[in-house]
């Protein structure tokens, strides 16, 4: 994730790719030319990189020139675009090549015709790297296309937004969802997670997801994606992944304008941590950090033979039941601490000491992400 300006943009396509879609269009090109030299006009000031890469892979004579053409103002594509910077060569007879950048709206090519029609060229042919086929709204054939993108705004390899992005090697989108924190909660029965969970919804104005929550709910209210997951439940399977993410969706779209989320009780697994990752994606956000409580053993045993006296909860009542329940919770979280170890997102935060004092510890954690 990078940062321009105020916005933030996430990686979208590679250096790599790029290259290779850059070598695809200079071959197309080259053989449909012969031994014709071509003249490549560039459209300053976005596609500077392009047209350098292209003519030093361009295994032929040519020539090379720019013209500069306003079509940019932030994010948005103009409708007003002016010539600035016209073409002092004869171009009378010549095949000519416009390497675009970018094509959207189709603005630029109106212009670019317009600059051509009475230069008595050969024949005038468009190439862009990269095409966005949603907002294409122009009827000018487009010869060679690099990458056909979604309509979002993108930087890097030339383009920009606002002057900065154009020395990126690679493609940065646009990340819609701007300021938005996601915290995967844990903590062992006993550590007070549903506690702290309430204070930090509250502290970070966050939407609580309790998985189990989640599930109760769509089960009572005999939703499908409730009656589907209670027909798994029933024959003593897991409910699959999907039908879990699913719920989640529907929870996630129901606070589309949350700030964040705690998820509480998924993922429980890699597979499930690697789906959420996706559906995270999906929304243009991601899992900023799991946090888990870390208590000792024996304070989470006194604690919950203590709740158990008064929450009326057989699983508090009995030790051996406790201490099995909490076998089973590092079992499941030593995996997941791997997974999120390796993205530099886990945070292990001590939850011995008054609710105050945790919440504090938990604040820190946060405050820096």
């Amino acid at each position: 994730m990078i940062k321009l300006h105020d916005l933030y943009f996430k990686p979208f396509i590679s250096e790599k790719e790029i290259a290779a879609a850059v070598e695809r269009m200079v071959h197309e090109i080259a053989d449909e030319l012969g031994d014709e030299i071509p003249v490549f006009i560039g459209i300053l000031n976005g596609s500077f990189m392009f047209v350098s890469d292209f003519v030093k892979k361009y295994p032929k004579p040519c020539e090379v020139t720019f013209i500069k053409l306003a079509s940019y103002e932030g994010v948005k594509s103009t409708e007003d675009i002016q010539r600035l910077i016209g073409l002092t060569q004869d171009l009378t007879g010549r095949t000519v090549v416009i390497l675009e950048d970018i094509i959207d709206s189709g603005n630029t090519l109106t212009e670019v015709h317009r600059i051509f029609e009475n230069e008595k060229v050969k024949q005038l042919i468009i190439a862009t790297l990269f095409y966005k086929p949603e907002a294409y709204k122009k009827d000018y054939k487009l010869h060679y296309v690099g990458i056909e993108i979604p309509s979002k705004f993108i930087v890097g390899y030339g383009l920009d937004y606002d002057g900065l992005g154009r020395d990126l090697p690679e493609i940065y989108q646009l990340k819609t969802t701007q300021h938005m924190t996601n915290l995967v909660l844990f903590g062992p029965p006993g550590a007070g997670k549903g506690t702290q969970a309430e204070y930090l919804k509250e502290k970070y104005n966050l939407v609580h997801i309790s998985t189990g929550d989640v599930f109760r709910f769509n089960i009572k209210n005999e939703t499908a994606l409730g009656m589907l997951a209670k027909s798994y439940m029933e024959k003593g399977e897991l409910v699959p992944d999907n039908v879990t993410i699913d719920m989640l969706n529907s929870e996630v779209e129901k606070n589309a304008d949350a700030k964040g989320f705690i998820f509480d009780g998924f993922p429980r697994t890699n597979a499930q941590a690697d789906a959420l990752d996706k559906f995270m994606e999906q929304k243009d956000s991601q899992i900023d950090a799991m946090i888990a409580l870390e208590v000792d053993d024996e304070i989470l045993v006194k604690r919950l033979l203590g709740r158990g006296k008064t929450s009326g909860r057989a699983d508090d009542a009995d030790e051996a039941i406790i201490r099995n329940r909490i076998k089973e919770y590092y079992k499941k979280t030593a995996v997941l601490k791997g997974y999120y170890s390796t993205q530099d997102k886990y945070f292990g935060v001590d939850g011995v000491g008054s609710i105050e004092d945790i919440t504090a510890r938990l604040s820190q954690v946060i405050d820096k992400l």
